[in-house]
């Protein structure tokens, strides 16, 4: 079995999330970080910053989430120093996610995506490995911002 993927999901993407991992349970480990359905309505900064948490301190691989449309999700996310969150909505965003960017947190948007193109976005960024190359020094420049917003929070 390959390595764990965090996955997570608002109210407004749960049901994509299920989908995801069911498609997906074959090829891949999931530690879901929620929302379930007995959970209600909730926020999606609470899911958001507990999946990009385990992701930047090495708990789980990558991560997936999900919220009605994937734009909250991924503001939320990219707070979180060591995050590049993106968000997808065609096959090629989230291959060129991972080969120029380096992703390690797929956004999608339920309410926005057909649920079977969205299983193959993440099916395919799953499978993208990073270019490296020209785009390592773009990354590494991405590593510095994250260093210098850390900085400036500690200054006075």
């Amino acid at each position: 079995m390959a390595e764990i993927i965090g996955i997570t999901a608002d109210h407004g993407g749960r049901a994509l999330k299920a989908r995801i991992i069911e498609a997906l349970k074959s090829q891949w480990e999931f530690r879901d970080f929620g929302s379930h359905e007995s959970d209600g309505s909730v926020d999606y900064p609470d899911y958001a910053e507990r999946l990009a948490k385990a992701v930047a301190h090495g708990e789980v691989k990558w991560g997936i989430a999900i919220c009605g449309t994937g734009i909250g999700m991924s503001i939320a996310a990219n707070k979180v120093p060591g995050i590049r969150a993106a968000l997808a909505w065609s096959e090629s965003t989230a291959k060129l996610s991972r080969q120029h960017n380096d992703s390690n947190v797929l956004c999608l948007g339920e309410r926005i995506l057909d649920p079977d193109e969205a299983v193959q976005f993440a099916k395919v960024w799953l499978s993208t490995p990073f270019d490296g190359g020209r785009h390592a020094p773009r990354v590494a420049k991405l590593e510095a911002l994250d260093r210098t917003a850390c900085e400036n929070r500690r200054s006075p």
